[in-house]
């Protein structure tokens, strides 16, 4: 996908990417094997960055095959479901101390006071992280309340007369 486009799919879904928590990372684990687990984000404008402890079992897999999936959604209806979806490389790095990004990312969702304690938390308990970093090569941002839907639906749609 050329990373014009790439660019503008990331920057239709700002507010997703802003608003959301929660993503869902695809990756092959050490056995051959497809997974999906739910993970922390952050955005940084170039790259999505997943934190965890470095022993976690997909630091294993992602340092030995780095092409992942990433999913991003919200809405219980169809109105108001919006997604996107991310194809890309992940860099795994390990840090010292708490990945900056995994603490960025969970202020999303406290206020300061509860932030301030989950820092004091992480820092007890990490002495290492592992930084993956996502580099998006191909992406795909859905607004289905707004008519912005894969093409086969689109298209499905269309004949139906919707």
């Amino acid at each position: 996908m050329d990373q014009h486009v790439i660019e503008a799919e990331l920057a239709s879904a700002g507010d997703l990417l802003d608003s959301t928590p929660i993503a869902h990372l695809a990756y092959t684990g050490t056995d051959g094997t497809p997974r999906v687990v739910p993970v922390g984000f952050w955005w940084t404008g170039h790259q999505f960055v997943v934190s965890t402890a470095d022993t976690a079992p997909k630091v294993a897999a992602l340092s030995t095959n780095p092409d992942v999936a990433l999913t991003i959604d919200t809405g219980g209806r169809p109105d108001d479901a919006r997604a996107l979806s991310v194809r890309g490389r992940a860099d795994v790095r390990i840090v010292d101390g708490v990945v900056e990004e995994f603490l960025a990312a969970a202020r999303k969702t406290m206020d300061t006071e509860a932030a301030a304690q989950f820092e004091r938390s992480c820092r007890q308990m990490y002495d290492r992280m592992a930084r993956i970093a996502i580099t998006p090569r191909w992406a795909r941002y859905y607004d289905f309340g707004a008519g912005r839907m894969p093409v086969f639906l689109q298209e499905l749609a269309e004949r139906s007369g919707r």
